[in-house]
């Protein structure tokens, strides 16, 4: 049987903690490295439900995207709900390890799926990353690539709404709809720390998440004096890195035959209805 050591072990290989911002928590939140693990769920995030999911379907293995622990807490008392999250798992048996930045720059990570799923070119020369990695530049945060043919803004637009999972808030675009665009800039979750980055704004379009007022229309009003572009598509946070996780569980699957290894069915979008204003 596998261990999670053996996992950890794996997800290294697969996702490098070097690769990881410094200010990230990464890695085991809990867990017993000799533990058996025979069945793994797959999350964004660690949540109520997703602990529920995997305590329900007998996993010993919660692995999500977001870490529980990213920001400092002081307490897990079980009146809080992170300390309560960390009860439930310990007292089901299930182990917490997240892959958030490390998983961010790998090629198989949530924005190289994207580009995977909108059909751009595989290869360094092809996705040239914002932060190229120092020992790694063909990895990095964000992509920049083309698409195979120019497309309509619109046409884009509906694309990633029809490959994204879909979330209450849907796709936002800032842009004219029938402007061609080809050069897409790609950063899955919060990219808005991007805008100005020279990668984005020699792109046609940028694709993200989590796009703030200010920041938003500082780069429109700039984009006005180049054509429009780049035009906005602006992705919930959830949406746009739920997408990788079935090919990190297939390899994982590759890796540790005896282990089931599946992804959660659980919308993680805090947001739940919206009502549209659109005269």
């Amino acid at each position: 049987m596998t261990t999670l050591r053996e996992v950890q072990s794996t997800i290294e290989s697969l996702y490098p903690r070097r690769g990881a911002e410094a200010w990230d928590a990464i890695g085991t939140s809990t867990g017993d490295p000799d533990a058996e693990i025979g069945k793994i769920l797959f999350a964004v995030d660690p949540v109520a439900a997703t602990v529920e999911e995997a305590l329900e379907w007998g996993a010993q293995l919660l692995f999500t995207h977001h870490p529980l622990l990213l920001r400092g807490v002081t307490s897990i008392a079980e009146d809080r709900y992170k300390g309560a999250l960390l009860a439930r798992l310990i007292r089901g048996g299930c182990a917490l390890h997240s892959a958030h930045t490390n998983a961010d720059v790998v090629e198989s990570g949530p924005t190289g799926t994207i580009f995977d799923l909108l059909g751009i070119p595989t290869g360094a020369e092809h996705r040239i990353p914002f932060q190229p990695l120092e020992d790694q530049p063909e990895r990095g945060i964000g992509l920049v690539g083309n698409l195979p043919e120019p497309v309509s803004l619109r046409d884009f637009a509906a694309r990633v709404a029809e490959i994204f999972p879909a979330t209450a808030g849907g796709v936002r675009v800032a842009g004219n709809p029938e402007m061609m665009v080809q050069r897409v800039a790609c950063c899955s979750g919060a990219g808005d720390s991007f805008l100005s980055h020279p990668s984005v704004t020699g792109a046609d379009v940028y694709l993200t998440s989590d796009l703030r007022h200010h920041p938003a229309s500082e780069a429109r009003e700039q984009a006005s004096l180049n054509g429009g572009k780049p035009a906005l598509v602006d992705t919930a946070h959830y949406a746009s890195e739920q997408l990788w996780l079935e090919g990190a569980a297939e390899r994982i699957r590759a890796a540790h035959p005896d282990v089931e290894a599946r992804v959660s069915t659980q919308n993680t979008d805090p947001w739940t209805w919206h009502i549209s204003q659109q005269r």
